[in-house]
């Protein structure tokens, strides 16, 4: 079975600034190949999104209903449904992932 994957407002929001900020602080080909790397690794969720792993730092609440992958070291973290894939982090994954994943998840 085939699912649909859609990107959050959040994470459209993140692949943007990601790009953006590698863009300005290294090289646009740089921005591009990780841009492209990165909608590879979310894209590939269509054919098979059990595959990603439980958040540890949602694990440690109890909750399992996301799940994420990587194209290190950015995060993508998301939430799936009977038929579709919502994509709703894409983080560096060296950031303070639990406060980001509070804010963002829990709207805290």
């Amino acid at each position: 079975m085939s699912y649909q994957v859609f990107l959050t407002d959040d994470a459209a929001y993140d692949l943007e600034a990601l790009y953006e900020y590698i863009e300005t602080h290294d090289a646009p080909e740089k921005a591009d190949y990780v841009l492209d790397k990165i909608e590879e690794a979310f894209l590939s969720l269509a054919d098979n999104p059990e595959r990603g792993t439980y958040p540890n730092e949602l694990l440690a609440v109890g909750l399992r209903e996301y799940r994420e992958i990587y194209f290190k070291p950015y995060r993508i973290i998301y939430q799936m449904s009977p038929q579709s894939v919502y994509v709703m982090v894409i983080a560096d994954g060296r950031r303070d992932m639990q406060s980001l994943i509070e804010r963002r998840l829990f709207k805290a």
